[in-house]
């Protein structure tokens, strides 16, 4: 539920209002209150600030998940694919984009104007298995170095995960990581 909430704006927001009841309370001449909103106010802003500049917006979902979807990501999801999706779906702090490390670990980002930018996901079910459908803008990174990468991508987002890369246009991927039978 946090994850949902931009504590930047939240920050920001009581910050500000603990700021303003700071200034009416010195106007009234009321020192507790003036007291209140002077030192928690100010470093309630500040931090505000200083996280709503770091900010790392949730990615949207593509298409909304259908309930029998759903349920094939309650029976078969791997640990892997659910905290990826809970993960860029949410306000993250402190990173340059969502899935950085991978991408760098998986050499698809050698340089932070080169890296594909996660746009958007949707949960599918394919041949009865369940899917997570990364997409990536990808205008410098040509398809064929995605698919040179898919068995490094497997291993690292495997057990349980099969990896799927598909080419929509020229700048667009979509990165599959598709849930496989268990032996």
């Amino acid at each position: 539920m946090l994850g949902k909430l931009s504590l930047g704006t939240l920050g920001l927001s009581v910050g500000s209002i603990l700021v303003i009841i700071g200034f009416i309370a010195y106007a009234a001449d009321n020192a507790t209150l003036n007291l209140v909103g002077f030192f928690y106010g100010f470093p309630l802003l500040l931090g505000g600030l200083a996280l709503k500049a770091n900010e790392l917006k949730p990615i949207p979902f593509s298409q909304p998940t259908t309930p029998p979807v759903l349920l094939l990501r309650q029976q078969q999801a791997t640990v892997t694919q659910n905290k990826i999706r809970k993960d860029v779906t949410r306000y993250c702090y402190g990173q340059n984009a969502h899935l950085d490390g991978a991408l760098t670990y998986l050499g698809l980002s050698p340089t932070d104007e080169e890296r594909p930018t996660l746009t958007g996901l949707r949960e599918t079910e394919i041949n009865g298995a369940y899917a997570l459908i990364l997409e990536f803008d990808s205008p410098l990174i040509p398809i064929s170095n995605w698919q040179q990468k898919q068995e490094k991508m497997t291993k690292y987002f495997g057990p349980g995960v099969d990896v799927k890369i598909t080419a929509v246009d020229d700048s667009q991927i979509e990165l599959g990581l598709i849930t496989t039978p268990a032996a």
